[in-house]
């Protein structure tokens, strides 16, 4: 019995042990980057709009200059950025892993991964919908007109069950064909194999986009879900939590006050005490994060503001063309509502 005790004993020491190492690790994110010189972002492996290389191997789009907006607030320079391409099944394990420090990759912020995972999600930088493709000249114009078609789908999405539940809740049969990534699905789609595709709204868009498919494909009109994409670090991670978070509330806040990349320096001299704040002219927002003064400004004047980095990613600056809708400041009729940097 007192040998048993003692392994029960030995057991929750080692127990806390790991924990307290767990903790210690995660909560120590911001030195390691500081540390490191460059931060490492989880994207997809390629999405035309969030995160697609060109020829030349230089990525972009939002969820890239996500990432790039929290070197430019950490490290002083944008460019001090790193990109490690993640398949739907991958990008989890590898934010828990700490093989990535912030996963930037159009991911669905949900009660289980945000409670469940060991990780958690650090606002919304996009709000997006479930949606399904088909061929202009299947003829259809609705979704209930697809029960008995075979409709492709992602495997290690949310759109496996939304799509199932939503179906199953109006008795209409449907045959699916699961594909282990995106880029397959796509091929096999536009190849024929199926009769429709489901995925995010935006993602059906950056697709017919970057293949020049628009004559021949159309997207339906509804929406099947309510899909808040947003960045997540690791659970327990406060400090780093708090950086990314306010990295995405600094490009709000710099639209909703009307700075931009161009005119940042001006603003500069402005005598409003919130515009003095987020840019660093009166201290204690870069104290509170633990990072420089000028953290802000230094977002807004290498990467722009949010609406800046909307339009030229995915707005009507960029071949996805897609219109604000609730990704609009909450004072134009959206959802983007940056909290108080004070």
């Amino acid at each position: 019995m007192l040998d048993l005790k003692r392994l029960l004993v030995a057991g929750v020491a080692a127990g806390v042990s790991l924990v307290v190492a767990s903790t210690a690790f995660a909560q120590s994110t911001l030195e390691t980057v500081k540390k490191r010189g460059h931060i490492i972002c989880g994207v997809n492996v390629g999405l035309g709009g969030f995160s697609l290389p060109d020829s030349q191997g230089k990525w972009a789009g939002l969820d890239v200059d996500m990432c790039n907006a929290v070197a430019a607030a950490v490290l002083g320079d944008a460019t001090k950025a790193k990109y490690v391409p993640l398949s739907a099944q991958q990008r989890f394990l590898a934010l828990q892993s700490g093989e990535i420090d912030v996963l930037l990759r159009n991911s669905t912020i949900t009660l289980q991964r945000d409670a469940g995972l060991g990780i958690q999600y650090s606002g919304v930088n996009f709000y997006d919908g479930q949606a399904f493709m088909v061929p202009k000249k299947l003829g259809v114009k609705g979704l209930a007109e697809l029960a008995g078609a075979t409709i492709c789908v992602a495997q290690g999405t949310t759109h496996e069950f939304n799509m199932a539940s939503w179906f199953r809740a109006r008795n209409l049969q449907i045959k699916t064909v699961v594909f282990e990534s995106q880029d397959v699905m796509y091929e096999a789609f536009f190849s024929g194999r199926c009769d429709a595709m489901t995925q995010d709204s935006s993602a059906l868009a950056s697709a017919l986009a970057t293949r020049g498919k628009q004559a021949d494909y159309m997207t339906l009109p509804e929406l099947i879900s309510k899909e808040p994409l947003g960045p997540f670090v690791r659970r327990g991670d406060d400090v780093w939590n708090a950086v990314v978070r306010w990295s995405l509330f600094a490009m709000l806040e710099a639209e909703e006050r009307g700075i931009t990349k161009a005119n940042v320096d001006e603003q500069l001299k402005s005598t409003d005490a919130t515009v003095q704040r987020l840019l660093g002219v009166t201290p204690g927002n870069g104290k509170a994060l633990q990072l420089e003064e000028n953290w802000a400004y230094n977002i807004i004047k290498q990467i722009g503001n949010y609406g800046e980095s909307f339009e030229r990613n995915v707005g009507q600056g960029s071949p996805l063309k897609l219109d604000r809708g609730a990704n609009a400041l909450w004072t134009k009729g959206g959802l983007m509502y940056p909290l108080p940097l004070r």
